[in-house]
C-alpha cells in the first residue's frame, strides 16, 4: 500500500472568516491546524508500554507478574519530518514531507534513544518550528538498525515454566524503518506538541508459546536467523506494527521495502458505521474544520449564520473565476477505507438556481476516491444523497463542494458522510 501520492503544491490560497454565532458572520482563522498554527516546537518520548493492544494514551510499566519484559532496546533516530496539505505558493513534495530534524544549526545528526530508559528528546529538537504554511497531517520518525552492541537486539526475560528466563531477539532483519503518527496522536501543549512513541509488548509476543523455544548453552534464548527461526519470523512480521503509529514503512535485510499501515489504529479510525464522519457536518461548533479555497481569479466570502435553532453556511461568491473550482468549500481529515461503502448526504439552495459539484478526494493528489457529482442548486433547499464505495484507503480525505464560475450566494447544512458497511 503506497503512501500519499506524490504531486507538488503550487497553489495560492484566500482563507476567510469561519465558525458561528448567533450573528450573521464569525471571527476569522489562519491556515493551518488551529493547534499547531503559532510556531509550536516539538518534543518526543520514547517507551515500553504493557498494556493491552487497544490504544492507550498513556504506557503502562511492566507489572511484577508480567510473562515478557523487555530490558534493553535502543535504536538511532535519524530523520523527523512533518507531512501535511499546503494551500501557499510554496513547492513541496507531499509524499516526502519537511525534514524539520536535523535542522542546519541541529547540536546533532542522529541520535540514539532508549526506549528501556524512557528516553525524552527536548534539547535536541529545540529549534523545531512545526509553523510550516500547511495544515499538518502527520509526523514521521526514522530510525536505522546499528549492529553494534546493544543496538542490534532487543534483550530481556520471559516466564517459563515459572521462572524468567534471559532472551535475545536479533534485529538483523531490520535495516531502516520509518513510523508515522497522525495529527490526532500528538499531545499539544503550550508551547510545544509532544510526541509519544511507544512499543507495544502484547502486540509483539501475544499468542507465542516460549516455553517450546530452544535454551542455548548460556542459558539464554537466542531468538535470531540461526536458532528460534520460528518464533523470529513471527516476532520479525510483528516487530514495527507493534509501534503506535498510523503506517510504517520499513526495509529490511534484503532491501526490501513494506509499507502499511498499522492494522488496530485503522481500525479505529475507520470502523465507524452509521454515524457521521464530517465533524461540525452542522456548522455549530466554534472551529475551523471547514475553509474556502479560492484559486483562478475566484473570490468568495465565507461564515455561519443561524438559521432557526440550525446553523447554516453561507458562502458569497464575488467573483466566479474560470473554472467550479475556483471556489471551493473544503473539509479534510475525512476517513475513509478502500471497498467501505459510504453515503453523502447535504442540503443546499442558493439565490440563483445553477450547478455545482460535490466530491471526495485526496487532500494531498486532490484525486477523485468514490465520487464526483454534479449537484443542481434551486432556490429552496434540496437534499442531496449519494452512495459511493471508496476506491482507496485514505486517513486524510478532503470533501469538496464546487462553487465557482458564477457569482452567487449559497446557503448549505447538514453534511453528512456515513460509512454503511
Amino acid at each position: 500500500m503506497r503512501f500519499l501520492g506524490l504531486i507538488i503544491g503550487c497553489v495560492c490560497m484566500a482563507l476567510l472568516g469561519v465558525g458561528c454565532s448567533d450573528s450573521d458572520t464569525t471571527a476569522g482563522i489562519e491556515i493551518g491546524n488551529p493547534e499547531v498554527a503559532k510556531g509550536l516546537g516539538l518534543t518526543a518520548d520514547f517507551s515500553i508500554d504493557y498494556s493491552d493492544t487497544t490504544q492507550t494514551p498513556l504506557a503502562k510499566s511492566a507489572s511484577s507478574d508480567e510473562n515478557f519484559v523487555i530490558d534493553t532496546f535502543r535504536v538511532t533516530l535519524t530523520e523527523v519530518r512533518s507531512f501535511g496539505s499546503f494551500y501557499e505558493g510554496v513547492l513541496v513534495n507531499p509524499e516526502n514531507g519537511l525534514v524539520i530534524w536535523p535542522y542546519k544549526d541541529s547540536p546533532v545528526k542522529v541520535l540514539p534513544v532508549s526506549f528501556t530508559d524512557g528516553d525524552v528528546v527536548e534539547d535536541a529538537f529545540e529549534n523545531i518550528n512545526l509553523q510550516a504554511k500547511a495544515r499538518l497531517k502527520e509526523i514521521g520518525v526514522y530510525f536505522q538498525i546499528e549492529r553494534k552492541e546493544n543496538f542490534n537486539a532487543i534483550y530481556g526475560r520471559v516466564r517459563v515454566d515459572g521462572k524468567y528466563v534471559p532472551f535475545v531477539y536479533e534485529l538483523s532483519r531490520f535495516q531502516l524503518f520509518t513510523l508515522r503518527y497522525r495529527y490526532s496522536q500528538f499531545e499539544v501543549n503550550d508551547s510545544t506538541v509532544n510526541l509519544s512513541v511507544a512499543f507495544r509488548v502484547h502486540r509483539f509476543v501475544d499468542g507465542l508459546d516460549f516455553a517450546s523455544a530452544k535454551v542455548g548453552e548460556d542459558g539464554v534464548i537466542h531468538i535470531g536467523r540461526d536458532s528460534n527461526e520460528q518464533i523470529w519470523e513471527v516476532l520479525n512480521e510483528r516487530f514495527v506494527p507493534s509501534f503506535q503509529a498510523l503506517r510504517y514503512e520499513y526495509t529490511n535485510d534484503d532491501g526490501r521495502t513494506i509499507i502499511d499501515y498499522v492494522d488496530d489504529v485503522l481500525n479505529a479510525l475507520n470502523n465507524v458505521f452509521n454515524k457521521n464522519i464530517v465533524t461540525n457536518g452542522k456548522f455549530n461548533e466554534n472551529n475551523e474544520d471547514w475553509f474556502i479555497w479560492t484559486q483562478y481569479r475566484g473570490a468568495a466570502e465565507y461564515s455561519v449564520i443561524k438559521e432557526s435553532q440550525s446553523y447554516v453556511a453561507q458562502v458569497r461568491v464575488t467573483a466566479g473565476g474560470d473554472s467550479a473550482h475556483s471556489v471551493q468549500l473544503l473539509h479534510e481529515n475525512i476517513p475513509v477505507v478502500k471497498g467501505g461503502r459510504y453515503k453523502f448526504i447535504f442540503t443546499i439552495w442558493s439565490d440563483i438556481e445553477t450547478t455545482v459539484t460535490a466530491r471526495l478526494g485526496s487532500s494531498i493528489t486532490y484525486e477523485k476516491n468514490g465520487f464526483e457529482e454534479k449537484v443542481k442548486v434551486k432556490k429552496t433547499g434540496q437534499s442531496f444523497e449519494k452512495e459511493f464505495t471508496a476506491d482507496v484507503t485514505d486517513p486524510f480525505g478532503r470533501l469538496d463542494l464546487n462553487l465557482g464560475l458564477k457569482k452567487a450566494t449559497f446557503w448549505i447544512k447538514d453534511v453528512q458522510l456515513i460509512r454503511l458497511k
